[in-house]
């Protein structure tokens, strides 16, 4: 895998930017933290339920 340079990472930035423009740069960004927060709320729902179920087992 070759190794990317401070350089070689500002051109792409450039590039980038060129391409898709900062409003919709900012709202794909924005996009991606909503699903990422989406995804954890759902990895920490299963464990509460699972803690829930076990909980519920334990009392009977």
């Amino acid at each position: 895998m070759p190794h990317l340079g401070p350089t070689e990472l500002i051109i792409i930035l450039v590039i980038v930017i060129v391409l898709f423009g900062v409003g919709r740069i900012s709202k794909i960004a924005g996009e991606m933290g909503s699903g990422i927060r989406a995804f954890r709320e759902g990895l920490q729902g299963d464990d509460d339920e699972k803690a829930a179920d076990k909980d519920e087992a334990a009392e009977k």
